[in-house]
């Protein structure tokens, strides 16, 4: 007898779901984005309560209201934004569930997830990860490309990978949620910073920026003091990354996120530490950031 299907049925998306792993680094030269998950940690740590490989794959969930079904037992975690978390079980009975726990998804049992208290995206993984077919070596759906998976809708049937080998190791993390109304983010200077006026870096730092609602995986529009050129000529286009700051004619930054262009032609007069993009993918349109200069 083979073994028994496995598979996630989506009920309800919310208002933006999609499967993401790690993504596709190193495909630059091909005009091809890394994507994948907009807060890389909180899929890993997903995968890691999980005894998954850290780069399987999951569903990405802006600002809850996803609801699936399990069609075979399965396990879930949630990590991320934090968001009330209801199972009921195919007999009616209900029960809430923690975050970044490893939980059981009994067959027929359907998972719902509510508005986060703070924080932008929480991920949802399953032991075994989401099986749907690679392009060019990811599962992640490049929005801003077109690549990877369609975005899920109600009734789309997501299947399950077999689960590893490992069994989980721990049953809970804990992750102190981020609290913060107005985040500070590590930035490096440049590579365009000299395209800008002596004082751009210290007016980027003095003062708060707000997370525009023309904001998604690919950038985030900032609305704060504007930050003036000292060049004015055209900029060839160059390569992009994620946490890159680019500024346009407007003088307002855009913030690149996990479905960033791979080049820009506005100048990029500092870049997010490595560290602090998981956490800019967190923040809610409306919130307010602020940056914090780096040395080289």
């Amino acid at each position: 007898m083979g073994e028994a299907v496995r598979l996630l049925e989506v009920v309800a998306t919310g208002p933006l779901a999609s499967v993401q792993d790690l993504g596709r680094p190193g495909r630059g030269d091909l005009g091809v984005g890394r994507s994948g998950a907009a807060d890389r940690g909180a899929l890993r740590l997903a995968n890691r309560l999980l005894a998954n490989p850290e780069g399987a794959a999951a569903l990405e969930v802006t600002l809850g209201g996803l609801a699936v079904r399990a069609h075979g037992d399965l396990l879930v975690a949630l990590s991320g934004a934090s968001c009330p978390a209801t199972v009921t079980y195919a007999s009616g009975r209900a029960r809430g569930i923690g975050h970044h726990a490893v939980e059981r998804l009994p067959d027929g049992a359907t998972l719902l997830l509510g508005v986060p208290r703070s924080g932008l995206r929480t991920y949802l993984a399953v032991r075994g990860g989401l099986d749907v077919p690679e392009v060019l070596g990811s599962r992640a759906t490049d929005m801003m490309a077109g690549l990877g998976p369609e975005l899920p809708r109600p009734g789309t049937l997501l299947p399950v990978g077999p689960p590893p080998d490992r069994f989980p190791g721990v049953e809970f993390a804990p992750v102190a949620e981020p609290g913060e109304e107005a985040p500070v983010l590590g930035v490096l200077p440049g590579p365009r910073d000299d395209w800008f006026g002596a004082d751009a870096l210290r007016v980027l730092c003095s003062a708060a920026y707000e997370v525009t609602a023309d904001s998604n995986r690919v950038g985030m529009r900032l609305r704060g003091p504007a930050l003036e050129r000292v060049r004015g000529e055209e900029l060839p286009p160059e390569g992009m990354v994620p946490g890159a700051l680019q500024v346009p004619p407007s003088g307002q930054p855009t913030l690149f996120l996990a479905d960033h262009p791979v080049t820009g032609g506005y100048p990029v007069i500092a870049v997010l530490c490595s560290r602090d993009v998981d956490r800019a993918a967190q923040v809610r349109p409306g919130q307010r950031i602020r940056f914090r200069l780096r040395a080289r």
